[in-house]
């Protein structure tokens, strides 16, 4: 069994103790209270993994509230939402963070100097919804709605590091595999186990013949699963970060963590062996794109990186390189463990992969700025009650949608 560290504290699954987690949870969270923030789309309401997730909540009697950030196209979506969480007995608001009430505040923020209108997306729910949980919490989970396998350590891993006064770490990052070990006996997260982690090591190569030495770089390698949407953090954190709008929302998060935080405040935590909504092949170039330019614009922003084409030339070759010799492994790894592996699938995708890498920098270098939204701070400077508002405006959302028998 794998218990080495390394840069980031590894808090492995070795003998935990659920009972003991949530005896310690209950007692710790009383002072420190939390709340788990819950992005979703209105589609998730008709899948299976939500309601296995709302089953688990109900056991999670440390939890204070949870704010679900809700993206919905209309009001009889919204009041779908509304109903189909009824069944959750903690505390919980559901924020229509698209909806006309919820746009009307970020519109007079707007009138302030602050324009945050021309966000969308998960990123933008998220910094609405970090903004609500934030008000009354000490700590905040924050895990996606579509997971198939959810069961009650999950909250209890990731919150556990950041209440335990003996630990008091400020931001843990869930790590695990993605592995389908019951029905298709396949091996997922493609983006990350040939695109990203290649990419940060052939990224660390070409920049060492640059004579650029990256901590953020060795940061991001000590991340065993760099992409994954479970953490947790304070809510004085959560009101210091930037978040990105785009596919680059997790890297960029680590980034801004790295900016914030001292390393030694910083862990991950084993999840174990997880199943999630898988995304199609379409969708794949999109993300390695923006994982890409985030990945470009935080080594500058942090370390003054300049990129070059020439630079982006190596970083395409050694990628290739690197990302082949990992298809190599993870072969001998399916085989060991009796998986199906698609060996010629993969190593397309590496070709597929190594081609966003060309474009993308390109497009990069032409454009390498890419707004994210604004940390909480600077919000609250130009509106201090901001957070409030938006907690109304959901209130005044949930009154107008009565609850259907």
């Amino acid at each position: 069994m794998d218990f080495s560290q390394e840069l980031i504290t590894t808090l492995h699954t070795i003998s935990v103790d659920g009972d003991e987690l949530e005896k310690s949870l209950m007692e710790n969270t009383v002072e420190r209270p939390v709340s788990l923030v819950l992005p979703m789309l209105y589609e998730e309401i008709k899948k299976p993994a939500l309601s296995n997730i709302i089953d688990n909540l109900n056991k999670a009697k440390y939890i204070k509230e949870v704010v679900v950030a809700l993206c919905a196209k209309d009001k009889e979506e919204y009041q779908d939402v509304v109903n189909y969480f009824s069944r959750l007995n903690l505390s919980k608001i559901i924020v229509w963070c698209n909806g006309y009430k919820v746009q009307e505040v970020l519109t007079s923020l707007k009138e302030r100097g602050m324009d945050v209108t021309s966000f969308a997306g998960k990123g933008m729910d998220v910094w609405i919804a970090l903004g609500i949980a934030s008000l009354d919490s000490y700590a905040i989970i924050l895990h996606d709605a579509d997971i198939v396998n959810y069961e009650p350590k999950i909250p209890m891993k990731l919150l556990f590091p950041i209440v335990e006064p003996n630990l008091d770490f400020f931001f843990n990052k869930g790590y695990y595999a993605r592995i389908d070990t019951i029905n298709d006996r396949v091996m997922y997260g493609r983006v990350f186990r040939l695109f990203l982690r290649p990419l940060i090591e052939s990224f660390a190569e070409v920049v060492s013949i640059h004579r650029y030495q990256l901590g953020l770089i060795r940061y991001f390698r000590s991340f065993k699963y760099a992409l994954s949407g479970e953490m947790a953090m304070t809510s004085n954190l959560a009101l210091n970060i930037r978040i990105p709008c785009d596919w680059g929302l997790e890297i960029g998060l680590l980034a801004e963590v790295h900016r914030n935080v001292a390393i030694k405040r910083v862990c991950q935590v084993d999840l174990g062996i997880y199943q999630h909504k898988h995304h199609g092949m379409n969708l794949l170039d999109r993300m390695c794109e923006d994982i890409l330019c985030t990945l470009l614009r935080v080594s500058t922003e942090e370390h003054g990186l300049k990129i070059s084409r020439t630079m982006l030339m190596s970083l395409q070759v050694a990628y290739r390189r690197i990302a082949q010799d990992a298809i190599r492994q993870y072969y001998a790894d399916a085989i060991f463990n009796s998986l199906k592996y698609d060996r010629n699938l993969e190593e397309l995708m590496v070709d597929k992969f190594a081609e966003v890498i060309r474009k993308a920098g390109n497009k990069y270098l032409y454009e390498p700025y890419r707004r994210q939204i604004p940390d909480w701070l600077r919000a609250l400077s130009a509106m201090p009650k901001l957070r409030e508002r938006l907690q109304n405006a959901t209130l005044l959302d949930l009154e107008e949608v009565k609850l259907t028998p």
